[in-house]
């Protein structure tokens, strides 16, 4: 176990404010908002990862910064309060790289994975609500892709460049390994050669995913036999139970959810169209492929859009939402009846400024808040939220 310090950011926040309701009422102000966080540093570069609200109703985001020392991004993290205002940020160790999402909670502390930028060992990092780290775990070497919660452990899915394996591991929150399986990629470079792009962030972004479904099965979205595919697996064989097979690195799934027994809303994507689908059936347990699976096309989306996936309960209705990225560069949200799967609305944040979708979390106030990335002056990466209260989703959803 090593700790690495913060260095501790004293940094003004800069914020836009728009679509607030009333600013003399406390209510009104934490319901809705809309916050940019800029500093002075106009070279620098910052990023959301994943955004969770902590239980004084504030906001913890764990965010990457751009580095001059390594090829992959640095870790930043940065506090908020209810109403969305700059309390803290923390430009960590640069040792400490690629930090991947999800946030994830054990016993009253939060947790993400990294890596360090020297021998390549992954970390499990441990921090409190102010985003102070109070511990830090070595895990093993390999590259962290992402991370999911499975009670109180994590699931993680990563990469073992060595032995070119996809590797879906159950971790403690002491950072010990319960059990672990890979799957082979491929051989030859041509098959490694984005997954590395998408690392060291010179090429596409892949939306690696871990996760479970409601029968018990592991699953993970990443590579596995040439293609980029949904492999589901019960970590006691490195033969996987069922495979949903993507093209290669051109196609696949974009964002997977799981509901009850074969049914789970997804989102697809195919040589840069997008698909969306509230309700597809799924045999976790044989071969099949992503193309097969009808959904409706977004043909508004960015190429291979980023999508995410949440479920929310606003008034009496349980929806399923996704977010996502506009070509117009605003962040878009679509809303699907969860009993009917059908389609019930849609929304749009972001004005000026280019947005960029990262997170989404239902709040406790039975809201939304939506987390991204925004261009200051268009070209300047900073981190916004977005807050959107339950009546106001309800307007649109309906």
């Amino acid at each position: 176990m090593r700790l690495n310090l913060n260095r501790t950011l004293f940094i003004v926040g800069v914020f836009a404010f728009s679509h607030c309701a009333n600013n003399s009422d406390p209510v009104a102000d934490k319901s809705n908002f809309t916050k940019i966080f800029d500093n002075s540093q106009f070279n620098a570069s910052y990023y959301p990862v994943d955004m969770v609200q902590t239980p004084d109703g504030g906001y913890l985001i764990l965010g990457g910064r751009s580095l001059t020392t390594s090829s992959f991004s640095g870790t930043y993290i940065m506090t908020a309060d209810a109403f969305g205002n700059f309390v803290s940020a923390q430009e960590v160790d640069e040792n400490l790289v690629d930090p991947i999402g999800n946030i994830l909670t054990a016993k009253g502390k939060y947790y993400f994975f990294c890596m360090t930028a020297i021998g390549l060992q992954t970390q499990l990092i441990e921090m409190d609500a102010t985003g102070t780290i109070t511990n830090q775990f070595n895990v093993g070497s390999s590259y962290p892709a992402a991370a999911a919660q499975d009670g109180n452990n994590f699931l993680l899915l990563s990469y073992d460049n060595g032995n070119k394996l996809s590797v879906m591991s159950k971790v403690g929150p002491d950072g010990t390994i319960i059990q672990s399986k890979g799957y082979k990629i491929g051989a030859g470079d041509d098959v490694e050669a984005p997954i590395i792009a998408s690392f060291v962030h010179t090429g596409r972004q892949f939306p690696f995913q871990a996760g479970k479904n409601s029968s018990g099965q592991y699953f993970f979205n990443g590579f596995y036999n040439y293609t980029f595919s949904l492999v589901f697996t019960d970590l006691s064989s490195n033969n996987p139970l069922g495979v949903v097979q993507g093209q290669q690195s051109s196609g696949g799934m974009s964002a997977v959810l799981p509901l009850e027994g074969s049914t789970y809303s997804i989102g697809t994507f195919n040589f840069g169209d997008n698909y969306l689908l509230p309700s597809s059936q799924i045999n976790s347990n044989t071969v099949s492929s992503a193309s097969d699976l009808n959904g409706n096309s977004f043909p508004e989306l960015v190429t291979n859009a980023k999508v995410k996936i949440v479920p929310i309960i606003l008034g009496a209705k349980n929806y399923i939402l996704y977010g996502s990225t506009t070509k117009s560069k605003q962040i878009s949200l679509y809303a699907y009846d969860k009993t009917s799967f059908k389609f019930s609305g849609s929304k749009y944040l972001g004005f000026s400024n280019p947005f960029e979708i990262s997170s989404m979390t239902a709040t406790t106030d039975g809201g939304l808040a939506v987390c991204g990335t925004t261009y200051v002056a268009g070209r300047f990466p900073r981190i916004c939220i977005f807050k959107i209260s339950s009546s106001k989703l309800q307007d649109s959803f309906h």
